[in-house]
């Protein structure tokens, strides 16, 4: 089995405390038409620098029923940067359009097969993958972006198309997994495509 979720997988569960002081669940957000999870964190300069087009792309979407809940993964004993306490204060700082929710045991990130920060999943109203990979093509300068894998697959989606790249690589630092090297990446863990 690949170590990231395969298309046409169901989301799996999770229950994970979120910068908002609540508990949620996969079944919290069974109102959403479309689900787009995604692993980010804290300190990335491939979130930091995508985030504002990421803010777009929530809000161009929450209309047609599309939410967006970003997952923490990362490990706050190497990046100390990514602890819950940092968490709550950016969400406060920045009052970005999603839930932020906090993986503390990486379970969720293992579940979902999480490589890089930010990784983007996206789930239809059955909740089952359709798109997975990244955001944009350039997420550590938007400046220089030329293409929003993530919108095209959102308007294929909402249109009742078939999403034409359902599956791109991720771009962006690993995922800072407890006990490991910073640079550390499961055994297998592989490109998309």
């Amino acid at each position: 089995m690949a170590f990231t979720l395969s298309l046409d997988s169901k989301a799996p569960d999770f229950s994970l405390r979120a910068t908002d002081g609540k508990t949620y669940s996969l079944n919290d957000l069974s109102d959403a038409k479309v689900l787009v999870i995604f692993f980010t964190c804290n300190h990335c300069p491939y979130v930091t620098g995508s985030d504002e087009i990421t803010r777009q792309t929530a809000e161009k979407y929450k209309s047609q029923g599309v939410l967006f809940v970003g997952i923490n993964s990362n490990s706050p004993n190497t990046y100390e940067e990514d602890s819950f306490e940092n968490m709550v204060k950016r969400m406060k700082k920045y009052k970005f359009p999603w839930l932020y929710l906090y993986d503390d045991t990486q379970d969720t990130a293992r579940a979902y097969g999480a490589l890089r920060t930010p990784h983007f999943f996206v789930f239809n109203e059955e909740r089952k993958l359709v798109y997975t990979g990244r955001g944009v093509d350039n997420p550590r300068e938007i400046s220089k972006m030329t293409v929003n894998d993530l919108q095209n697959a959102l308007d294929e989606l909402l249109a009742g198309k078939k999403i034409t790249a359902p599956l791109t690589n991720p771009i962006g630092c690993n995922v800072k997994w407890d006990g490991k090297d910073a640079h550390w990446m499961p055994g297998d863990a592989c490109d998309l495509i």
